[in-house]
């Protein structure tokens, strides 16, 4: 529930303004008041707020002081007809709205650049490789196992220059998110030495996912199981101190992990000697003063092959996890009439939920974004997922002188629906939690299921 360093001061004057109204209940809604559609790189359409085509994004300011949570959403990201890039960002600390705000803004050019970079040069992923393993050499001498040409049998199309392996394009979010934090460092107008942000994003291309985390903000699949019920699928896992290797990790770095006597089950990062911040997550932007005692910026990566069977995915800071199941996302979001209304009403039942179960405590900000997987109008009138048909599924229709994702093994309908690429030594596994379902794995894997579609190549 507590991010640790929660003192919440100071608002940011950025270029987009803020305006803070109330709703009917008497709550402070966080709106941005510029409505006008952002330009990125390559041709990129940015929203902060508002409905789209393919998604849904509210954000609410909850009771402790200014909304320190971010969102966007990039169509046509790095200049690809229908692909989306999908962010929330959940600050913490004096500065963590300025933190999360800058992630927002920087985080996804910077990937768009790397994979723009990939696909234009004719880069392998060995190049990106190397790069990435001496900035972790960096950061842990001990880290021997990193690099990420461990997964170099998977297929790289050399003749076709818009053909990235999935081990690139991993290479490329972690980069992404490294320079992303070594900025923040550099910056004198943003203090983020206490201060620090969560990120999830995912990049959608046709009927394939890319996830990234870092911190417990989280990405829940929901899809069809037996007897056409809908089901979810923990697409991230919450980076906590108490994860066993993320412990191991920072006890290794002199860092300490416990929860306090007024919170016996919320486990927080501590620095060698002094009991501060207390950080509720052991992976985060910013945050400076805990990066020598374990905390890191490296994202957990994963990949997901989308089916028809899978409707919408979830994208929310942890305002909304604290007190929502991912299953009872499912019941809300299926009584929203409207695509365009759904990130709005699962907002609202959030901070009723808090207000009920936490009388006592404040309602903490609310950030979400639904990314709808098929292809429907966002004036829909009727339910939101009966409305939803498998023939509606968005794949994209590109043609062939275009880069696509493309999977050259489509028909071995074995191949794992998700792979964290990330090595064993870097990420840790809940078992046990909501991600496991009937579809899932019973422990998500490494390597293993990864290795068995040796020739998936994704292009951008």
């Amino acid at each position: 529930m507590g991010a640790g360093c929660s003192v919440k001061a100071g608002r940011y004057g950025g270029s987009i303004m803020e305006d803070h109204h109330v709703d009917e209940n008497g709550d402070k809604v966080h709106v941005e008041e510029d409505h006008a559609q952002l330009h990125g790189d390559f041709g990129a359409r940015i929203r902060l707020e508002g409905p789209s085509r393919f998604t849904s994004m509210y954000s609410q300011q909850g009771r402790k002081g200014i909304n320190q949570d971010s969102m966007t959403v990039w169509e046509d990201f790095i200049g690809e007809k229908e692909t989306l890039f999908c962010g929330v960002f959940d600050g913490h600390g004096p500065h963590g709205h300025k933190i999360s705000r800058h992630v927002r803004d920087s985080l996804p050019l910077k990937l768009s650049a790397s994979l723009k970079y990939l696909q234009l040069n004719h880069t392998k992923f060995g190049d990106v490789d190397s790069d990435v393993a001496n900035d972790e050499d960096d950061d842990d001498d001990d880290n021997d196992n990193n690099n990420i040409s461990d997964t170099k049998d998977i297929h790289y199309n050399e003749y076709n220059n818009h053909h990235l392996s999935l081990a690139s394009i991993e290479a490329s979010f972690v980069k992404s998110f490294k320079e992303t934090d070594q900025e923040l460092s550099q910056q004198s107008s943003t203090d983020a030495f206490c201060s620090g942000s969560t990120a999830v994003i995912v990049v959608k291309q046709g009927h394939h996912l890319i996830i990234a985390n870092l911190g417990d903000s989280r990405a829940v699949l929901y899809t069809r199981g037996d007897n056409d019920q809908l089901l979810p699928i923990q697409l991230t896992v919450d980076m906590k101190p108490d994860i066993s290797s993320e412990a191991e990790r920072i006890k290794n770095c002199q860092g300490r992990v416990f929860a306090i006597d007024g919170e016996p089950n919320v486990y927080r990062m501590w620095m060698p000697d002094e009991d501060c911040p207390g950080l509720a997550m052991s992976r985060a932007f910013g945050d400076f003063c805990l990066k020598n005692c374990g905390l890191i910026s490296i994202p957990e990566v994963s990949y997901w092959k989308l089916t028809n069977d899978d409707e919408f995915v979830v994208l929310a800071t942890d305002g909304i996890w604290d007190v929502l199941t991912n299953n009872e996302v499912i019941r809300i979001l299926t009584s929203a009439k409207r695509r365009s209304t759904a990130a709005k009403l699962l907002v609202h039942h959030a901070v009723r939920a808090w207000k009920s179960k936490y009388p006592g405590s404040k309602v903490d900000d609310c950030t979400v974004i639904c990314l709808f997987l098929k292809n429907q109008p966002t004036t829909c009138s009727n339910e939101l997922v009966n409305e939803m048909s498998p023939s509606d599924v968005n794949c994209s229709q590109l043609d062939s002188s275009r880069p696509t994702i493309t999977c050259e093994n489509d028909n071995e309908s074995e191949i794992s629906k998700l792979t964290v690429i990330r090595s064993k030594k870097e990420l840790s596994v809940v078992e046990g939690s909501e991600n496991i379902t009937k579809k899932s794995p019973s422990k998500i894997p490494r390597f293993a299921c990864f290795m068995r579609c040796q020739k998936l190549s994704i292009s951008f």
